[in-house]
């Protein structure tokens, strides 16, 4: 269409004059005078598109923040106008590599972009992950889907990092798959020498998936130290090793591969709400209907039992010296296992002693022979 049509000029036909007049130029004889030149128009362009896409990526911000998933997650946004700029660098610096013929340069310079790349592609996924699970993993029974976003939130900025090196070192021309062989073998001696940690990793990620017990719940810790706490609650499940806070407020470390050796007592897994059971002797000359009901109307004055199913006690055993009785009580919360033992030992003692009912322990009764000196001492055979 000619020029005296009155129609506006093409993109096209406009970045064919500027090359035209870039040619005219003084200098331009030369190839590398030539690339100057347009080296000189790519910068600029850049920068004013740069500045351009600022504006309208704020503009467009502006609008995508009212929506509940942008506003609570502003990151997203922010990762993608980082990578909208690192994708106009990227452009722009192959051009001018091209213009030069310098290759190499082209190939280093994309592959180290595209390892930079990976930081806002972690920081969208990570959130992406973080949404999905909110949104849908808590609002499923099953919990495979929690095991799989609580694996993917863990290894999610090494997969991204490790995909993006790999991608880069292929672009710049350099064969990773001798170094993926050797990683493999390097992988099977580490593994020797790191056994026990790669056992501990391994176990970690079987209590991930088969969940013997969450964070918060209480169970028993056999590894405490002599006279102290023997169980704790849960506050925190790792890949090496699992942190048990005792109710002595002692937080113990203990390496997965160990726990996965033993047998894991929860005391919460269900629920709160747990039998405790009490051992109490009392002499075989006590009423023993009457200690029974002296012990449950104890039972009953904890608030924290519950009533359904009613305490009750059993006589469990004919001892040597007691009839060995046993409180069972169901409490609704777990936490107060001790608290139940403790009330019940303290005050049974107190209602016994009042009621004249005795608690027997172990006697031994000595009988002292004096001989006569005077006597005939019989011969010894």
């Amino acid at each position: 269409m000619h020029a005296g049509s009155g129609m506006a000029e093409s993109p096209m036909t406009a970045i064919d004059r500027l090359l035209q007049w870039i040619k005219n130029l003084p200098g331009t004889e030369t190839p590398y005078g030539l690339a100057a030149y347009k080296t000189v128009v790519v910068v600029v362009g850049v920068l004013v598109l740069g500045l351009f896409l600022k504006w309208f990526l704020q503009r467009v911000g502006q609008r995508l923040l009212r929506y509940p998933f942008f506003k609570e997650n502003e990151n997203v946004w922010k990762a993608a106008q980082k990578a909208v700029r690192y994708g106009l660098v990227i452009v722009a610096g192959t051009y001018v590599a091209r213009l030069f013929n310098l290759d190499l340069l082209e190939k280093i310079f994309q592959g180290i972009l595209i390892v930079m790349l990976a930081a806002p592609a972690k920081e969208v996924l990570v959130t992406a992950l973080s949404y999905l699970e909110e949104n849908v993993a808590e609002r499923t029974d099953n919990k495979v889907d929690d095991i799989i976003f609580d694996l993917l939130n863990r290894f999610a900025g090494a997969i991204i990092y490790v995909t993006a090196i790999i991608v880069a070192l292929d672009i710049v021309g350099i064969n990773v798959m001798p170094f993926i062989a050797g990683a493999g073998v390097a992988g099977i001696a580490i593994g020797f020498a790191a056994k026990d940690t790669l056992s501990n990793l391994i176990a970690g990620v079987l209590l991930i998936i088969d969940r013997p017990f969450e964070v918060g719940d209480r169970i028993e810790v056999w590894s405490a130290p002599a006279g102290s706490a023997s169980w704790g609650d849960v506050i925190d499940i790792g890949l090496r090793a699992t942190k048990i806070k005792t109710t002595d407020n002692i937080v113990i470390i203990i390496p997965n591969n160990e726990i996965m050796k033993r047998d894991i007592v929860n005391y919460t897994i269900i629920s709160s709400l747990i039998r405790v059971r009490i051992n109490i002797g009392v002499a075989y000359e006590a009423d023993i209907r009457r200690a029974k009901d002296i012990i449950i109307a104890i039972a009953r004055k904890m608030d924290w039992i519950s009533e359904s199913p009613a305490p009750k006690v059993v006589v469990r055993n004919f001892s040597d010296s007691s009839v060995d009785l046993q409180l069972r009580v169901w409490i609704r919360n777990a936490r107060r296992r001790m608290d139940t033992i403790s009330f019940v030992i303290d005050h049974v003692k107190e209602a016994f002693d009042q009621a004249g009912i005795e608690i027997p322990y172990p006697k031994r009764d000595i009988h002292v022979r004096y001989a006569d000196p005077a006597a005939p001492q019989l011969p010894e055979s």
